[in-house]
C-alpha cells in the first residue's frame, strides 16, 4: 500500500518534545540511557512498527508505571501518532510522559538498545514481505530474533499479532530457531484465544480486520534464559 506523503512531517518529529529522529543522532547515543531519558527505573517496552499508534499509547495510558517507545519508519505515519497522543493528553488531561516515539528503520533496532535494557516487544500487523527472498526482512524471522535476543531481557518476551495465516505459520517456525521459545500462540485470537485476549488491545488494523470476520493470530516467544 502506497503512503500518503504528508508535507512537513520530518520536521513536525524533529520540534516534538517526545520525538526522536534517528536520522539526526548517533545509533549509540541513547543506548543504555532510555531510563535516564524517561527520569526512572520503570521497565521498558517497546513496539515496532507502531502506525498510527492507537495500541501504544493505550498502552501508556492504562500503564503509568511502564515506559513505552513506539518505533516507526516512515514519518507520514508517526506524525499521525504524535496527533493522537496530543489529542489524548487534551481529552483525558494527562501526560503521557512514559511514551516516547523513535523514527527509525527497525534493522539497526540491536544498535540503539543495550543489553538487558528492553524488558517487551510488541509486533502488530507487520509487513509481510511475501517474497521469499526477502524473509530475513520479516519482523519475525530469526534475523531479526537474533537483534532482539542482544538487548531483550533473560524471561523477556515477544508478542506478535497478525491476520495473514502464512506469516504466522512462518513465525512459529522461525522461533524455533532462536534462543526463544513459544510461550502461548492461537490461530483465533478473538474466538479461541482467551487466555491470550485477556486485557488485548486492539490496533486500528486489527479492529478492521475483526469486524469483516477474519482471524487474528497471536504468539508470544519468550527469551531463554
Amino acid at each position: 500500500m502506497r503512503l500518503r506523503n504528508v508535507k512537513g512531517s520530518r520536521e513536525k518529529i524533529s520540534s516534538y518534545v517526545s520525538a526522536i529522529n534517528m536520522d539526526e543522532h548517533e545509533t549509540s547515543e541513547y543506548k543504555g540511557r532510555w531510563n535516564i531519558l524517561f527520569g526512572n527505573d520503570n521497565p521498558i517496552h517497546i513496539e515496532i512498527g507502531m502506525g498510527k499508534g492507537q495500541f501504544i499509547t493505550t498502552l501508556a495510558m492504562n500503564n503509568p508505571d511502564i515506559n513505552y517507545i513506539g518505533i516507526e519508519k516512515f514519518s507520514s505515519v508517526m506524525v499521525r501518532a504524535i496527533e493522537k497522543k496530543d489529542m489524548l493528553e487534551n481529552e483525558k488531561n494527562i501526560s503521557l510522559n512514559n511514551l516516547i516515539f523513535l523514527r527509525m528503520d527497525a534493522t539497526i533496532i540491536d544498535e540503539v538498545f543495550e543489553k538487558d535494557e528492553v524488558s517487551k516487544i510488541y509486533l502488530n500487523f507487520s509487513d509481510p514481505w511475501p517474497k521469499d527472498r526477502h524473509a530475513k526482512r520479516r519482523l519475525t524471522s530469526r534475523t531479526f530474533f537474533g537483534r532482539y535476543e542482544k538487548f531483550l531481557k533473560d524471561d523477556g518476551s515477544v508478542e506478535f499479532k497478525t491476520d495473514n495465516k502464512d506469516l504466522f505459520d512462518f513465525s512459529l517456525e522461525e522461533v524455533k530457531e532462536t534462543n526463544f521459545y513459544i510461550d502461548a500462540y492461537t490461530f483465533d485470537l478473538h474466538r479461541e484465544g482467551e487466555a491470550l485476549n485477556k486485557g488485548n488491545i486492539m490496533t486500528e488494523y486489527e479492529e478492521k480486520f475483526v469486524e469483516k470476520g477474519n482471524k487474528i493470530c497471536k504468539l508470544v516467544a519468550r527469551k531463554n534464559r
